[in-house]
């Protein structure tokens, strides 16, 4: 029996559940877990909004009694190789980073932060690039931030899909919202891929900057002060947060609900912001602060990385003339790419 650390609830996925004074048992298509905790309480991390720190959380444990999805989608096996089989052949996960496309906000020159606004028409086709960039890589869970223009980004790129799986945002947020988003054909489950939302990796918080354009708030306050509070690892604009701020929140979520995830040999995904980013690639590339103040994501290029081992492999972003050479395919990845022409063709 495969076992596997699962942080996020699944429950707007199910189609089954039976409950007892110590354990929920899920049946989600083919899968049947069985989560287990002592205060019989998930907390994925939604509800603490007003603190940037983590608290202290209870988890569960999931086990799987069937396959994990890999690199390798069960659904384009050769008909000789099992789903388990071929789990065991593979221990790599797939991990893509895509910073939001362009924002109105972005477009006015305004500082945005956490305000919530949508894509522009050339953030829309910039997110449907990046969905074309990364149409043979697996997909099996995305992650965003709770800004529209993350989200926005996270659905358009997965339009482009070969895989065709349709991305359905999980909402946990009531047991209400549970209850009316779930699913209950097993077979429309096996095609859908679980979008979970998470406030943690928010754009950076900037404060009383919000809103003001950024060519006459460096006119007013001078270009070094503005340069400061934008390129400084510690030092936060007024009543706003500072990189450093925004690391902790952003990488204490990846390391709690995602990194277990890649662990478990999930495909995941995540589509946030430029400094939530840069602080998951801090972490991942093991930047110093001084490193990470001068690392620039352009907007709407996908990141891979390959976790294997327990290490983060930079596999490049897409600036070759060739699909394969941006992506420099392991021999996994190839064999995806292999099975779904085989699948679609």
């Amino acid at each position: 029996m495969a076992t596997a650390v699962f942080q996020q609830p699944f429950g707007s996925l199910q189609s089954h559940r039976h409950v007892n004074n110590s354990a929920v048992h899920l049946e989600l298509g083919s899968c049947s877990v069985r989560l287990i905790s002592k205060s019989f309480k998930l907390d994925n991390g939604q509800s603490r909004k007003d603190t940037y720190c983590r608290g202290q959380r209870n988890f569960a444990v999931i086990q799987a009694s069937t396959f994990q999805t890999s690199l390798v989608d069960p659904v384009s096996f050769p008909s000789g190789n099992s789903a388990s089989e071929s789990q065991k052949k593979s221990s790599e996960a797939a991990l893509i980073l895509i910073r939001h496309g362009e924002s109105l906000w972005n477009e006015k020159n305004l500082f945005t932060g956490c305000v919530d606004v949508p894509l522009t028409n050339k953030g829309v086709e910039e997110a449907i690039e990046a969905g074309n960039r990364i149409s043979n890589i697996p997909v099996d869970m995305i992650y965003t931030s709770a800004l529209i223009r993350a989200q926005m980004t996270a659905m358009l790129a997965m339009t482009q899909h070969r895989r065709r799986k349709v991305p359905v945002i999980l909402h946990n947020e009531s047991e209400q919202a549970r209850s009316w988003s779930q699913i209950f054909s097993e077979d429309t489950i096996t095609q859908t891929i679980p979008v979970i939302t998470a406030w943690q990796l928010n754009e950076r918080m900037y404060g009383e900057l919000q809103g003001l354009n950024k060519q006459e708030t460096a006119d007013r306050f001078g270009k070094e002060k503005v340069h400061e509070w934008r390129r400084s690892y510690d030092i936060p604009p007024p009543n706003g947060e500072s990189l450093e701020m925004c690391a902790e929140r952003a990488v204490a979520y990846f390391t709690e609900y995602i990194e277990p995830q890649l662990h478990s040999g999930k495909n995941i995904m995540i589509a946030a912001h430029g400094n939530s980013l840069r602080s998951i690639i801090m972490y991942l590339n093991k930047l110093t602060s001084k490193e990470v103040i001068s690392l620039e994501l352009s907007t709407g290029i996908p990141m891979l990385y390959i976790f294997k081992e327990g290490k983060f492999i930079r596999r490049g972003s897409p600036v070759a003339p060739t699909e394969a050479g941006v992506y420099a395919y392991t021999t996994d990845l190839a064999l995806y790419r292999e099975k779904l022409d085989e699948m679609l063709n």
